[in-house]
């Protein structure tokens, strides 16, 4: 039987652990820590991410396909890393990194894992699985899924999907940041699937500083499958029912021509700003004066820029998606726009007003959920635990 865990706004089992987890812990012995390989891109905040938390609970050590980010390199020992220095491209066809099964199977030999951890699985998972079986190594596998490796590239070829499940079925535990990814990587046949949103190191320290009523803020990647030009034309009826409404677009990517194009055409330069990719500190101002967080994905799972956005006090305003449903009920903590919704100009006024009204309210509401359910390190100290028992 396949067991799952699962996210669920109102009461959830992963909330209850991480919950337990968040309360003070009796840190075991050094000698009796777990040994614990990541695999995965060293150069990805993801990854780095995910090594600061684990790292004060486990003996950790980390194969990258490329190189290490510098807070990474100090973080982990140069005993306890290797650099493949590969250029995997998260599509798929990473032949030159998959030929260095063999030196990765002989390195993790040496280290003799417990668990052995990769994140994207087209990729990583695909390697880790190779090493595992050259080496015939004792460790086990954790299966990470970032989003696009289960919900995109496992449609895109009959190969993809034949690895996907293959890494799935070979994984004696899974982690998934959404229900919907929980489900579709049940489908695939994974076994036992971890729950929780890749979510906020701390909840953040709120400003003093008021809202700006109609203020819009918008910062996934300017690239299709984050559908920027709907976020526009979402802001361009908010603004033709609020005129003094502005929006601030950071991030960057290959469509942002033509996107300021489009805003040019349509006279909207005095309201929309496109400001580039910003710094965490710079990211926290806008966040913490926007009252509307806007993000029109394709596909998604539960996306960290989201739950910080919740964390201070936006409302969002999100594309219609199953992993978007986990953290809004339309209406009542934020507005899932229709994906039909073809005049947003009478939409918006139908939607938004509601919402304005109680926007202190939703602001406490989304921001007590993140606390409860969407804080990174109490979930990863769960999963060390639940390791732990095994």
């Amino acid at each position: 039987m396949r067991r799952s865990r699962q996210v669920d706004p109102a009461a959830s089992p992963i909330s209850q652990a991480v919950a337990r987890a968040s309360q003070p812990q009796v840190q075991p012995a050094a000698a009796s820590r777990l040994r614990y390989v990541l695999i995965g891109d060293g150069d990805s905040p993801h990854l780095l991410k995910w090594a600061r938390a684990l790292q004060p609970l486990v003996e950790l050590w980390i194969c990258s396909s490329r190189g290490f980010a510098p807070e990474l390199a100090r973080l982990v020992p140069q005993a306890r890393r290797l650099a493949l220095d590969t250029d995997p491209a998260h599509g798929g066809g990473n032949i030159a990194l998959l030929k260095k099964a063999p030196q990765v199977a002989r390195w993790l030999q040496q280290v003799d894992a417990d668990w052995i951890n990769p994140h994207y699985l087209t990729s990583h998972g695909t390697l880790a699985l190779l090493a595992k079986r050259f080496g015939r190594l004792r460790g086990r596998l954790i299966a990470s899924a970032w989003g696009s490796d289960i919900l995109v590239t496992p449609q895109r070829h009959a190969a993809y999907s034949w690895l996907t499940r293959s890494i799935l079925r070979s994984a004696a535990l899974c982690t998934s940041d959404s229900q919907h990814m929980t489900g579709i990587m049940q489908q695939l046949g994974a076994r036992e699937v971890l729950t929780f949103p890749f979510g906020l190191d701390s909840l953040p320290v709120l400003s003093r500083q008021p809202k700006q009523p109609w203020l819009c803020y918008a910062n996934r990647g300017l690239e299709p499958i984050y559908q920027p030009q709907r976020v526009l034309e979402l802001f361009a009826a908010i603004a033709a029912w609020q005129p003094q409404a502005q929006l601030l677009i950071a991030n960057d990517g290959s469509l942002r021509p033509q996107l300021e194009q489009w805003v040019a055409q349509r006279g909207l330069q005095p309201q929309v700003r496109f400001v580039g990719r910003l710094s965490a500190q710079q990211q926290a101002e806008h966040y913490g004066r926007a009252q509307w967080y806007l993000s029109q994905p394709e596909s998604d799972s539960v996306a960290v820029s989201v739950l910080e956005a919740m964390a201070y006090g936006c409302i969002p305003l999100l594309s219609d998606l199953p992993a978007n449903r986990e953290l809004v009920h339309d209406g009542h903590n934020g507005w899932i726009v229709p994906a039909d919704a073809i005049d947003l100009d009478q939409a918006v006024p139908q939607a938004l007003p509601a919402l304005q009204a109680r926007a202190a309210d939703i602001a406490r509401q989304n921001r007590d959920w993140v606390q409860q359910h969407g804080l990174f390190p109490p979930a990863i100290r769960q999963l060390v635990q639940t390791l732990s028992s095994r």
